[in-house]
């Protein structure tokens, strides 16, 4: 209990606190080895070492051939191929605290680390980039692949474009809103979406724009932003907001992590039912027939503790949903967690 307690805790700190880890941002390798951000060398050996993910689970992406990729913030970056989890890092490079990972239109995996740069995997070899080879932050939050095949790093120090020869960063010395970057989103139109733990904002390719709801406020701690098939945009911040390319719209005001829109028009999201600080955290589901009322059916799938995080639909329409210290997947009908000698729950 006391060990779950002290996750927990460094979970809200990390999530929460605009500055925290800022300070290490150009943290070298070698120094970095010493201290792993609150993990101790063996609780990341022993989660690196586990057969499931362990840890905080903060991001859930499909490669091309459907295998779920798993990264978490204990223990490395985990493929999973419908029967088995193999960690992808562990033995290959560092077991490091892993915020991202993403498989490019190449094939090619990267993978973003919370305080040693980014790793790039072709299948056979690693190459490492940090701000010696120009990334704007070795903090990195996020991995984004937009439409020409360009790929986004948000960093807790600004953005960085790679073209895959060089990198481009945007600071705010180049006008950029905040630094603290936490998601990206490219819309129908090129335009290009921010979310940061300061002011979120937008990219048209020539100038960066705070967007604001209808009392000119702007939003704060974003961790998600989709966009819907009809072209809405959707994002937590303090509650779900839907923008419909002129109005913003507050749909609910439960806290918000992570946002997908299923096959069936349905919007999930993670996070705390309460926010900002509540104990319960939920994964939720808005029914798509409801989205447009003054208040959408909610159906909370799972609630907890612990937190729920990472969010993804799978090809077959499975649910799948990450949390501190374990990763679900739900079919419709039963939730398996993977982390239980059950295997449900």
């Amino acid at each position: 209990m006391m060990k779950y307690i002290h996750v927990y805790a460094l979970f809200l700190m990390v999530v929460f606190h605009p500055s925290y880890g800022q300070n290490q941002t150009n943290v070298t390798q070698d120094n970095f080895s010493k201290a792993h951000n609150g993990y101790s060398e063996s609780q990341l050996k022993e989660a690196a070492t586990s057969k499931v993910p362990m840890g905080q689970v903060r991001n859930i992406k499909q490669a091309r051939n459907g295998d779920i990729l798993i990264a978490g913030t204990g223990g490395g970056v985990f493929r999973y191929d419908g029967k088995s989890f193999t960690n992808l890092t562990y033995g290959k490079i560092d077991p490091l605290i892993y915020w991202d990972v993403l498989e490019d239109r190449k094939g090619n995996l990267w993978f973003a680390s919370r305080d040693s740069g980014v790793y790039y995997y072709n299948g056979k070899t690693f190459q490492h980039f940090t701000t010696r080879e120009g990334l704007a932050s070795n903090q990195v939050m996020f991995i984004y692949e937009d439409k020409a095949g360009v790929i986004w790093f948000g960093t807790g120090g600004g953005v960085s474009r790679y073209d895959g020869e060089s990198f481009r960063n945007f600071t705010t010395k180049e006008g950029l809103p905040n630094d603290d970057i936490t998601t990206i989103m490219e819309d129908k139109t090129g335009k290009l979406w921010f979310g940061t733990r300061g002011d979120a904002f937008f990219y048209d390719g020539k100038t960066f724009t705070v967007f604001r709801n209808k009392d000119g406020k702007a939003f704060h701690n974003v961790f998600s932003i989709i966009e819907d098939r009809k072209g809405n945009i959707w994002l937590g911040a303090d509650g779900l907001w839907r923008y419909d390319g002129s109005t913003f719209t507050k749909v609910s005001q439960r806290g918000v992590y992570a946002i997908i829109e299923d096959k069936k028009g349905n919007i999930w999201t993670t996070g705390c039912v309460s926010p900002p600080y509540g104990e319960v955290w939920a994964l939720s589901r808005y029914d798509a027939k409801s989205l447009y009322d003054e208040m959408p059916t909610v159906t909370e799938i799972m609630s907890g503790p612990p937190a729920f995080l990472a969010l993804l639909e799978a090809n077959d329409g499975s649910i799948w949903f990450g949390s501190v210290g374990a990763v679900y997947r739900y079919d419709g009908k039963t939730i398996t967690d993977f982390k239980s000698k059950e295997g449900k729950r």
